[in-house]
Formats: structure tokens, C-alpha cells, sequence
């Protein structure tokens, strides 16, 4: 009995100080501050064990087969760059302004696939990753997952190539434009382009001397 006494008033003493901390103000949610190392270990303690639990049965296709990698290449150029990059890419000031920091394309080659597909499908709170599968069948998201494989061998040109072959973003509809402009793919524009190919100089002055026009994007 004195035991169970003793565990309640601990139970107690640190539910206070909890809500002490979270009533005060004094942790600091900003995506500039980092979690405190202990919060930090929680969450990806917590984040690693729930994918996993919930990722364990599931089955996935072929992931070798050429035309689900194709679908992938697309999607994911659309939807994923600009947070994960690509082989090639510089940091984009999605991707160095977000907190936790989103794993890098390499890392991503490396994720069980299961796992791979449970984070696309559901997203994770907190983290800046959309639940994908509130507009994709799962069939697209694998086609993702079967992409994400061919990271570990993959360089800048394969991954061009990648994408110029796949039929961009289409993912049987509702697609929206991701990470700024359409980038539906070769069934939607006569002269598609991969986001690494060379776009002109926003900031160059016009050839025909006249006034520049304001693209909105300026710091």
C-alpha cells in the first residue's frame, strides 16, 4: 500500500511538472531551436516503433518492375524533391528550414520498404510529411517505394533519365502542383523538363530592353 502511495504521488509530482513546463511557455516550439536531446530520442523512439508496429504485415509488389519504378520517378520528382532532394540537388529553402531535418535521398534508398510506404501513405504529425494516401492509390505509392530502391546506385544523370522517361506526376488524378509549377509531365506540356534542367535567370534583364516582370519570389 505504501508503495502504491509513493508511485501515485510521483505519477503526480510529474504530471505537475509537465504541465508547469507546457503552462509556462518555456519550451520553445520554433523549427530554428532543437528539440531538447532527451524530447528529441522520445519522439524518434516513438515515431520508429509505430511505423514499425503498423508497417510489419504489410506485402510489397515486385519492386524491381521497370514500369512501377517509372511511375515512381515521376511522382517522386513532383512531390519529394524539394524536401528530400535528388541525386545532384543543392539544399532547397524547404528543405533547410524544416525541422526535424527530412531525410536526404540517400537515406531513403535505405529505409525497409515497408516502412517506406507506411510513412507515404499516412504522413507524421508533426514533421512537415503529408499523408500521401489521401490522394494516391496504394499502387502509385509503391511505385514510389520501388524508385526510392534505386537510390543507393543512382547518380544525377540516371536520375534524369528516371524521370524523363516516366509520365511525370500522374497518379490516376486530382494531381495539384507540389513545391511550385505544374510538373504533371510529358502528357500535360509540349516541353516538359526535369527540375534539374536549366530554367532562365529570373533576375537577367529582358532581351527586348523592357520593363522586368515581378515573379513574386524575393529576399
Amino acid at each position: 500500500m505504501k508503495l502504491l502511495r509513493t508511485l501515485l504521488l510521483l505519477a503526480f509530482a510529474g504530471a505537475a511538472a509537465i504541465a508547469g513546463v507546457i503552462g509556462s511557455g518555456v519550451y520553445d516550439v520554433g523549427a530554428d531551436t532543437p528539440h531538447w536531446p532527451a524530447t528529441y530520442k522520445l519522439l524518434d523512439i516513438a515515431r520508429q516503433r509505430s511505423i514499425a508496429v503498423r508497417a510489419a504485415a504489410l506485402v510489397p509488389p515486385d519492386l524491381t518492375d521497370a514500369a512501377l519504378i517509372r511511375s515512381g520517378a515521376g511522382n517522386y520528382d513532383a512531390m519529394c524533391v524539394s524536401c528530400h532532394l535528388s541525386p545532384g540537388a543543392a539544399e532547397t529553402e524547404l528543405s533547410a528550414g524544416l525541422y526535424p531535418r527530412p531525410p536526404r535521398w540517400d537515406a531513403l534508398g535505405q529505409v525497409d520498404p515497408r516502412a517506406a510506404f507506411w510513412a507515404l501513405k499516412h504522413g507524421i504529425k508533426a514533421s512537415g510529411m503529408p499523408a500521401w494516401g489521401k490522394s494516391m492509390d496504394d499502387r502509385y505509392l509503391w511505385g514510389m517505394v520501388a524508385f526510392l530502391q534505386q537510390f543507393p546506385r543512382m547518380d544525377a544523370a540516371q536520375y534524369r533519365a528516371q524521370v524523363a522517361a516516366s509520365d511525370g506526376h500522374s497518379h490516376g488524378g486530382g494531381e495539384t502542383a507540389v513545391g511550385g509549377g505544374d510538373r504533371r509531365g510529358p502528357h500535360a506540356h509540349d516541353a516538359p523538363r526535369s527540375s534539374f534542367e536549366p530554367v532562365d535567370d529570373p533576375m537577367a534583364a529582358p532581351a527586348d530592353g523592357g520593363a522586368q516582370a515581378d515573379d513574386g519570389h524575393q529576399h
